[in-house]
């Protein structure tokens, strides 16, 4: 089975002031790197937020920490055996 190629995306953890936390935000990864870090992050999470709030009518909130989505690692489960 093949496994998924993410390459094409960086998922970021994002935690905002009221203390809410959204994890797995999705941005493409030829935005990050250079100069900047992850700074490009932060300004395309914060124009997503902008939509949703416009949408919701609700204000949007003011991001606090921003850090990337640790790699999950392979797990390998043995087989059962047949009886």
């Amino acid at each position: 089975m093949a496994s998924r190629n993410m390459g094409a995306f960086t998922f970021f953890d994002v935690v905002y002031e009221d203390g809410s936390r959204r994890s797995n935000r999705k941005v493409p990864s030829e935005i990050l790197g250079g100069l900047d870090g992850d700074e490009p992050a932060r300004k395309l999470i914060e124009a997503q937020d902008e939509e949703i709030a416009k949408a919701s009518g609700k204000p949007r909130p003011v991001i606090a920490e921003l850090s990337r989505s640790p790699v999950a690692k392979p797990v390998k489960v043995p087989f059962a055996k047949k009886k």
